[in-house]
């Protein structure tokens, strides 16, 4: 580490100062949450209160949260997808304000067939910047050592392809990535290009052989801990190579990458490090294997989801990087941040109220005619809620499909643990499978083969790396020379209805969609036994067409099925 780590310290003293100050205005806002959640919509309202979809909705009129209540009703993403072509094509007070200027979209699949296209404006980025930089202090804070060594943090490209109107459209971590001041960028191991490399396995590896010649690695981050667990085996099963690539000099993917990106990270791999390969060589013999563990002596912390699917990683995660401690870097998705944890191994963090206005649904009343809708301040210590979000996108009580519950408080601000997705979601790892994306794509594959099914549902199961089966009954199966087809023609249809569940599948975090032969006899068993336990009638029961959790997934599959998951492949 010596005199370079030395820098990275003086280097970033004084951003450590002010990001200090921003904790503490944010955990002042936190002590008098209604107020503090009034001043934001006020401003929300200000900001974009005179674009056309506020005005269409009589938005422009709301000064307070008892006007947004009266005036505007719950919202998905089909309430936008109008505005959001304007968007797209660059009419930019189609939702936003004169001056939120748009940056660019992130996309995000969603419980719609399409990619959700998700506005990222000024406002919004120093928002999420922010977030990141409150979170950040925290956890340099509480390891000071990480302040003299390097992150290693794994964002995707924000300018993936271009908008009608040449706006960028990708992932927002990109453009955080993107902006980093030079003085700033010293303190992360990865340069900005790799971003650009869109083969999956080609990303991984050349990610690894960047990394890998950095002994001073103190933190790794991303969002799911599947990436970081997927990582840790490429690095063992490409071991030889890495290494061989470290001493030589050398990139053994180098063929597969944008030629323009090749070029520009010669500056990273050209250089030989013969001290180091033969050191990842001694791991290797000590321990039969090349995992993160072993590579960083220096590791301090992991930041990445725990909370919901997400904790089922982490006997992986621990198997391959050892017992570090690891800190949720909050609830978050494409349409904005919403909590931020400040202790390590636990998924609460307090809800970020000086940056969206939030509203809350009980969970038992959600989908009702008129659910009760509480402010932030409003809710109560054990009990669940769905979130509504009101963002600097344009976004007004924008049902995001989260259910959290609420563990305690900071001053008057609730401390949330995220608990899943709603109950026609399935997020494994990222993936966010819809029921109606299952429906449409399983209707389409028994189209194309002339089959019929009356009972299925699409279920995931844990493993290394999970996956989703297609359960049906034995009677009900395709024949079995066209299983495999049958099986590939499933997961196409998947892969193209939802890009995240593509992505995950093209670099590995989910296998293929395999089918489960269930007993005969096994839906009318399981349709009576929920009837039962719910007391539904039998004219309201809707059998699931996808069962959401792993648990019960493994309860299905374990009851039902003719040839038994391993135990270890459920959660």
């Amino acid at each position: 580490m010596g005199i370079a780590g030395l820098i990275r310290d003086k280097a970033g003293a004084f951003m450590r100062m002010k990001v200090r100050r921003e904790l503490g205005r944010f955990l002042d806002a936190a002590r008098d949450c209604r107020r503090t959640q009034t001043e934001v919509l006020q401003s929300l309202i200000q900001l974009n209160g005179q674009s056309d979809f506020a005005r269409d909705h009589g938005l422009h009129e709301v000064r307070s949260p008892q006007d947004l209540a009266r005036k505007f009703t719950t919202t998905n993403y089909n309430h936008y997808s109008a505005y959001v072509e304007r968007l797209l094509r660059g009419e930019q007070h189609a939702m936003l304000g004169e001056h939120n200027k748009l940056l660019m979209f992130t996309l995000s699949s969603g419980t719609t067939n399409n990619s959700k296209y998700i506005p990222v404006t000024t406002r919004f980025l120093e928002d999420y910047r922010r977030g990141w930089q409150i979170w950040g202090i925290g956890a340099f804070d509480a390891y000071p050592r990480l302040r003299r060594l390097r992150m290693l943090q794994l964002s995707s490209d924000y300018q993936r392809f271009m908008s009608e109107a040449g706006t960028p459209c990708g992932n927002i971590s990109g453009l955080a990535v993107a902006m980093q001041r030079p003085v700033v960028r010293t303190l992360y191991t990865l340069p900005y290009l790799i971003t650009k490399i869109s083969d999956p396995e080609a990303k991984y590896y050349t990610t690894l052989r960047i990394a890998l010649a950095d002994p001073d690695i103190g933190m790794i981050t991303t969002a799911n801990p599947s990436t970081l667990v997927h990582l840790a085996h490429l690095a063992d099963r490409r071991k030889e190579e890495l290494i061989r690539d470290l001493r030589d000099g050398s990139l053994a993917c180098e063929a597969d990458l944008p030629p323009e990106v090749a070029t520009q990270l010669q500056r990273h791999i050209r250089k030989k490090s013969r001290h180091r390969a033969e050191f990842l060589e001694r791991c290797v013999a000590k321990h039969g294997h090349l995992y993160p563990k072993d590579v960083w002596p220096e590791l301090q912390l992991l930041a990445v989801w725990l909370g919901g699917s997400c904790a089922a990683y982490l006997p992986s995660l621990k198997h391959v990087f050892g017992d570090l401690p690891i800190r949720d870097h909050g609830l978050s998705a494409s349409e904005g941040r919403m909590t931020l944890p400040f202790e390590d191994n636990c998924s609460a963090g307090v809800l970020d109220v000086a940056t969206h206005y939030f509203e809350f649904i009980p969970e038992a009343e959600y989908g009702s005619e008129k659910p009760t809708i509480l402010m932030a301040h409003e809710l109560e210590q054990g009990q669940r809620y769905f979130i509504l979000l009101t963002t600097a996108s344009g976004f007004f009580r924008y049902d995001i499909c989260d259910v959290v519950e609420c563990v305690g408080f900071e001053g008057t601000t609730p401390v949330l643990r995220f608990m899943h997705k709603g109950s026609y979601i399935s997020n494994v790892t990222g993936e966010k499978l819809s029921e109606s994306q299952v429906v449409e794509a399983v209707g389409a594959t028994l189209q194309h083969f002339d089959h019929r099914v009356e009972c299925f549902s699409v279920a995931p199961v844990w493993g290394h790396p999970p996956g989703y089966r297609l359960l049906l009954e034995d009677w009900e199966l395709p024949p079995s020379e066209k299983l495999a087809q049958f099986e590939l023609a499933l997961d196409e249809h998947l892969m193209a209805l939802n890009c995240e569940y593509r992505e995950k599948r093209d670099t590995g975090r989910l296998l293929p969609l395999q089918v489960k032969v269930l007993r005969n006899g096994s839906w009318e068993k399981f349709a009576r036994e929920r009837q039962s336990r719910v007391g539904g009638s039998v004219e309201q029961y809707k059998h699931p067409c996808l069962l959401h959790s792993l648990e019960l997934s493994a309860s299905v599959c374990s009851r039902f099925a003719v040839d038994i998951e391993a135990p270890d492949q459920v959660a």
